[in-house]
């Protein structure tokens, strides 16, 4: 009995994580509510009193995409006198060539070539590198796979006549969403990120974050904040944090958008999420402890927690699954009491807020129509499903970001799905399938297993969970394999 109590214990308290982190989603989603229609753009400033801007293109080995990224940069519009657009280029690959070639097409444009011989730094470190050579008061900033829009600069940069303002975050959109399966989901993600969360956040002055992309700095903010950092795989979140610790406004705009590529292939979905996740633990270790410690209100203070911990559901959700076999198991057994196990059913109000936020976040974007509810129907289920098996590759990711492992920067490889290249013939797509992807393949059959084992004995209690979670880890060791395959032949 005690390791069947041990196992209730752990099922119970990754559940209550879970709860935790759905009702601050309910927060977040009132907030959403409350001020979604109060933002207004503002008025763009005279052209000659226009602040001096550097936009920094952050690029390596992105042969694919990088002539389309020079294009929309070249599209800016903005004073020319007032423009440098930097190229922050370490690649080692054909993309050297294909960049210098590009930019002689346009000589009236302050295109800037800087190329690094080495990765020091990865990332923060070209983007610190090219910073120490910007002469723009507010610096741009747009990875490989974005087609900027041309008036990216103007509908941002007015937002910077408040002196406080550090940082504008603009909303993802995605240019190849309906490609497949894969990028529909992965759309359905970000949009209840970067309405919901991002919006209900702003709306209460608590800490928001650049994503990296899509976004415009105020120079002097950066550099109060002590700069790029490569202590972490997110140094976007990391920044964020030190420059909100530091008293720095940020604001979203989900009206201006910024049109990206998805992955469309698992290998490269992993390791997106890999860095994600691991980052997000590594700037939690860094940065919650010292949040919590300062004077900030209780709602930054508990938003701060749920964001920088937002990883951990994926820790959760493993343990909660694994966990649930002996717990079934004991249920079957009548070794908990029936009222026991029916109490559980109050976690199911969890569920019931994460799947309102991603309605109202998806159907905002589309319309309450009858159509979009239908397909959120069943993309519901099916993402849930999906990230649950994600929930053994992120759950180790976020346990080596605890535990500081340290690991490269591996960046998403870009396919630009809208040329004539097909994405199975990417030089880029990952060259080895994580161990990982085997146990996944397992748990898909032990999961079925149980599904079956519910249905012959009757139990029902907890058929739905492990049927989705056999359909979970099935659908992503079935792609992850079937991309390693791709790199193969």
């Amino acid at each position: 009995m005690f390791f069947i109590y041990l196992f209730l214990g752990i099922y119970i308290l990754a559940m209550c994580f879970v709860l935790f982190y759905s009702f601050t989603q309910a927060h977040l989603l009132y907030y959403f509510f409350k001020y979604k229609r109060r933002i207004q753009p503002l008025a763009v400033k005279n052209w000659q009193e226009l602040p001096k801007v550097t936009v920094q293109l952050p690029i390596f080995n992105e042969k694919y995409v990088v002539e389309r990224l020079i294009e929309a940069a070249a599209a800016f519009r903005y004073p020319e006198d007032k423009l440098e657009i930097q190229l922050l280029d370490d690649s080692t690959d054909e993309t050297v060539g294909i960049i210098k070639d590009k930019i002689k097409a346009y000589p009236n444009i302050n295109f800037q070539y800087i190329h690094r011989e080495d990765r020091i730094g990865f990332k923060a470190g070209a983007l610190r590198h090219g910073l120490e050579k910007a002469s723009g008061e507010l610096i741009a900033i747009f990875d490989a796979d974005f087609v900027p829009d041309p008036d990216f600069l103007l509908k941002t940069v007015p937002f910077f006549e408040d002196k406080q303002v550090g940082l504008v975050q603009s909303r993802w959109t995605h240019l190849n969403e309906n490609h497949s399966l894969l990028t529909r989901l992965q759309a359905f993600a970000l949009d209840a990120h970067f309405m919901v969360e991002q919006i209900g956040r702003n709306a209460q002055d608590v800490f928001i974050n650049f994503n990296g992309t899509g976004g415009i700095w105020r120079k002097a903010c950066i550099i109060d904040a002590g700069n790029w950092e490569d202590d972490t795989l997110t140094e976007d979140l990391d920044l964020s944090y030190r420059a909100q610790k530091k008293g720095w406004k940020f604001i979203y705009r989900p009206d201006i958008e910024s049109p990206a590529e998805l992955p469309p292939v698992m290998s490269a979905i992993k390791s997106q999420q890999f860095r994600w996740t691991k980052g997000g633990a590594e700037c939690a270790k860094k940065h919650l402890i010292s949040v919590l410690g300062q004077g900030f209100g209780w709602r930054t203070k508990l938003h701060a927690t749920a964001h920088l911990l937002n990883a951990v559901i994926f820790i959760a959700v493993f343990l909660v699954s694994l966990s649930s076999i002996p717990v079934w198991y004991a249920f079957y057994k009548g070794m908990i009491p029936d009222n026991l196990f029916q109490a559980a059913a109050i976690f199911l109000v969890g569920f019931v807020i994460i799947a309102l936020v991603y309605f109202f976040a998806n159907l905002s974007l589309v319309g309450y129509t009858w159509k979009g509810i239908l397909r959120f129907l069943w993309e519901l289920p099916l993402f849930l499903a999906v990230s649950m098996g994600l929930a053994l590759h992120n759950a180790q990711a976020v346990w080596e970001g605890f535990s500081g492992k340290k690991s490269p920067f591996i960046r998403t490889p870009k396919y630009n799905l809208q040329s004539k290249a097909h994405w199975k013939e990417n030089a880029y797509n990952q060259l080895q399938v994580p161990f990982t992807t085997y146990i996944e393949g397992l748990l898909a059959l032990v999961f079925s297993i149980m599904a079956i084992l519910s249905i012959l004995s009757g139990t029902y209690e907890m058929l739905v969970f492990h049927f989705m979670l056999a359909i979970g880890y099935a659908v992503i060791s079935w792609t992850t394999f079937k991309s390693y395959a791709l790199k193969r032949r």
